[in-house]
């Protein structure tokens, strides 16, 4: 399968690009191919897929459902109740539905933390993106859960073997409230010994770092590192509440953390601290978190979102260009994936920006305008792994997942 994208823009500059397979093989002027499908890029410009760092897909099914209350009263009075009542047929609709909320904001790449996982991967594969997936690790400090979460996981992690090349397998565990010092150490060495990620929330409360300072006489992050938990394959969601000394831990063990701005503000969770993790090197991405904390699956809307709040003391210490670094590079350095840039060699996940749109005129400066004024309806067309998922906005089969998931939505919270 190849594609040709005709006169588009490319760093200011009118390119065509020709993908082979699920590659990016040229990038130039007036290129003379013979494509199995064109695409024309005039009035548009070309970006790579944006990557979605941390969320909950299938929770689009509670978008809506719980709103305006503090997390720990979100979590255990609304979203768990309802979540064991959720059942595989409930986590591929709710699945499909985000990948086809993602797929028409621009993200190509998301890295997922849910139930169900088996479900979610036939859902991802047939809407085509990339995802990275971990099955949800609670023990609860009990010996009989964490023996059953440990069963669940291998035998997740082995199907995990017959998943699309596009998916790749991670582990869970859900923070240090949840799990206990046992669960997390048998994380830590099958995450070592399978060369897996690790995503955990951390610091996302002021209340988990107090509870923590109560039970273990560390902060959250000091806890995980005298576990020899921390390395460069944990992704850490949230980070809100670190210390200067926890900041300076991250840093040494290589944790990559993700910045969930719209969360936090909407459970009233706290400001993330980006000035600090950037002076110290921490590798910061991007993520909504999931949509029923957000309520949106949207990076454009979280891109603007992160930047502004981080302006409220420092209009310059968080500049438009490394916000869709977040989405792109940063995120792709940890993923260790070919993806993240528009480059001859890499994975061809891309996606065209419609110029001909009020929010991009007059058109000073267009990563300004990406960040600042966009919103994820400017995407027209999405290329993951060489795949025309979009084109002019239309995706394959979108009547019958926005039907389905609003039906299965609403018997779930009826049970």
């Amino acid at each position: 399968m190849s594609i040709l994208i005709k006169d588009v823009l490319l760093n200011n500059k009118s390119v065509d690009i020709f993908i082979a397979e699920n590659r990016i093989k040229k990038i130039g002027e007036h290129l003379n191919a013979q494509p199995d499908e064109e695409i024309e890029g005039k009035g548009k410009a070309v970006l790579p897929g944006l990557i979605n760092m941390h969320t909950h897909s299938a929770m689009t099914l509670f978008r809506g459902y719980a709103d305006d209350m503090p997390l720990e009263r979100w979590l255990e009075g609304k979203i768990w109740p309802v979540e064991a009542k959720l059942t595989p047929h409930d986590a591929y609709w709710g699945m499909k539905l985000a990948c086809l909320e993602m797929l028409k904001t621009g993200t190509t790449t998301f890295v997922d933390n849910y139930w169900f996982v088996q479900a979610g991967a036939k859902a991802v594969e047939e809407m085509g993106l990339r995802a990275v997936l971990a099955p949800p690790f609670f023990d609860l400090f009990n010996a009989q859960k964490r023996k059953e979460a440990i069963r669940k996981t291998e035998e997740v992690f082995q199907e995990s073997r017959g998943f699309n090349p596009r998916i790749t397998f991670s582990l869970g565990p859900h923070s240090i409230y949840s799990v206990s010092e046992e669960g997390l150490c048998w994380l830590r060495d099958f995450a070592s010994a399978h060369h897996l990620f690790i995503q955990i929330h951390l610091s996302e409360t002021k209340k988990e770092v107090e509870d923590c300072q109560k039970k273990y006489n560390k902060r959250p992050a000091e806890f995980l590192d005298s576990l020899n938990f921390l390395d460069k394959d944990v992704l850490a969601a949230h980070s809100v509440w670190l210390s200067d000394n926890e900041i300076d831990i991250l840093s040494k063990k290589k944790v990559s953390v993700v910045y969930n701005p719209s969360s936090n503000m909407k459970l009233s969770s706290g400001i993330f601290n980006y000035a600090a993790l950037k002076k110290v090197g921490i590798n910061i991405t991007l993520g909504t978190d999931g949509c029923a904390s957000n309520n949106n699956l949207d990076m454009f809307e979280e891109m603007k979102i992160a930047a502004l709040v981080q302006k409220l003391d420092n209009p310059e210490i968080l500049p438009a260009a490394e916000c869709l670094e977040m989405t792109t590079q940063n995120s792709a350095r940890f993923l260790e994936l070919d993806i993240g840039v528009v480059k001859e060699g890499k994975l061809a996940d891309l996606i065209l920006i419609d110029l001909e749109r009020p929010s991009f005129v007059p058109g000073h400066n267009f990563i300004s305008d990406i960040v600042y004024s966009a919103q994820g309806s400017c995407v027209s067309d999405l290329i993951c792994d060489g795949k025309v998922l979009m084109r002019e906005r239309k995706v394959e089969g979108e009547k019958e997942i926005l039907a389905k998931s609003a039906e299965v939505a609403r018997d779930l919270v009826r049970r």
